[in-house]
């Protein structure tokens, strides 16, 4: 009978704890890098001839290799071992209007190539099947690898993949990715496990895993980058909704915008239309703020905070106030409705404003809602979503190829 003792894979095992004591010892030296038999012992509460069978399995398995010894240590017992990073590959692709930027990651999570493919127009030339795996072949290619060398692949997109319906919803500002084939399609192209997730849960998972949400089960992201947006772990995992549209909060209908309706066909709402990126270059002119940037409006809206954090009075204080209110304005009913630990601000138009606008809007929030979670500013700032892309793709290959008990 499946189950029954003994049965190979059965918990409690030798196999199975032999597997369990492997997977320990390469997140321990994932974790710490390079050690030595003796202190991964040490930390596993292993005996060092069972450290040195669990070692010799895992570098016969080719998961890991010696890279040196102990300084001043000869002997066997001071070499020293690391994961080896040749062992699997991972890749993500961040998907915006204008370009994919696509990243492979060795499994210890170094980035070891990238490519960035332009993609401008509302009508691609490109399919969008050719526009991803050229992407993706130009940052293999980067690692001096094939396509055929990656072990799985997370693609970023604005908005989400319906579940029940395959096809994409909350982003039709983006060309090309709403055919109900698309899914078949890249499956058909790409020749390991693809997985789609939203940008701004991507970010969460990178800020969760690596930043300034790390160790919390329970908290929101605020992005307002391109967009404004949300992700919500709730329990330690995303909270992704039915059809992927939770935390989609730029449609939030909020006090001082209209009441925006078919808000998906307007591509706006209230929410986004208050403290989106857009409305900073005019607000501060209203404000009397001289020599606002042009350009893009991400661009000058970040610049705009960055400028205005410097500021403790006159029109950049009255503009980064005005903001403050504005994005606690829709926080409040975020924070109403969860009750979270934690508020991450993410995204380049609310990191540019720092410590000193993260204070403003934790005074702000603690005026507007009952909950008091604490604000923290984001740590993810080198190309975040990416960043996610990467670490989820990573989690599930390591899972995959770390598995020892198959």
């Amino acid at each position: 009978m499946a189950g029954t003792a003994g049965t190979p894979g059965t918990p409690g095992t030798p196999r199975v704890l032999r597997a369990m004591n492997d997977r320990a010892a390469l997140d321990l030296l994932l974790e710490h890098g390079p050690l030595s038999r003796t202190r991964i012992g040490k930390l596993t509460g292993l005996s060092k001839p069972t450290a040195s069978q669990l070692l010799a399995r895992l570098e016969a398995a080719g998961l890991v290799r010696v890279t040196g010894t102990s300084e001043g240590r000869p002997g066997p017992n001071a070499q020293l071992y690391a994961v080896n990073p040749a062992a699997a590959h991972a890749a993500g692709l961040d998907v915006s209007p204008s370009r994919i930027h696509a990243a492979v990651a060795d499994v210890t999570g170094r980035t070891v190539g990238e490519y960035e493919l332009p993609t401008p127009g509302r009508h691609p030339a490109q399919p969008v099947v050719q526009q991803v795996t050229d992407a993706l072949d130009g940052a293999a290619k980067a690692a001096g690898l094939s396509r055929s060398d990656v072990h799985r692949l997370v693609i970023a997109t604005p908005g989400a993949f319906d579940p029940n319906t395959g096809r994409l919803r909350y982003a039709s500002h983006l060309p090309g990715w709403h055919s109900p084939t698309l899914l078949d399609e890249l499956a058909a192209a790409l020749p390991m496990p693809v997985e789609y997730e939203n940008d701004v849960n991507l970010v969460a998972v990178a800020e969760q895993r690596l930043g300034a949400a790390r160790g919390h089960t329970d908290f929101v992201l605020l992005w307002n980058q391109e967009g404004l947006g949300a992700a919500l772990v709730l329990g330690g995992r995303l909270h992704r909704g039915w059809t992927g549209g939770a935390g989609e909060v730029g449609f939030l209908p909020v006090p001082g915008t209209p009441l925006v309706r078919q808000v998906t066909k307007a591509n706006s709402g209230g929410y986004q239309e208050l403290a989106g990126t857009q409305i900073l270059p005019e607000l501060a002119r209203e404000l009397g703020v001289e020599d606002v940037p042009a350009g893009p409006y991400t661009e000058a809206a970040t610049e705009l905070v960055a400028r205005a954090a410097h500021h403790t009075n006159g029109p950049y204080r009255k503009l980064l106030q005005a903001y403050a209110t504005r994005l606690a304005t829709g926080l409040a009913s975020l924070v109403s409705v969860l009750d979270p630990e934690l508020v991450v601000l993410s995204g380049s138009a609310l990191t540019a404003g720092g410590e000193e606008l993260r204070t403003l809007v934790q005074a702000e929030l603690a005026e507007l809602a009952a909950p008091r979670p604490r604000l923290a500013v984001g740590d993810i700032r080198e190309r975040p979503v990416l960043r996610g892309a990467l670490e989820s793709a990573l989690a599930a290959t390591r899972d995959e190829v770390f598995d020892t008990s198959r």
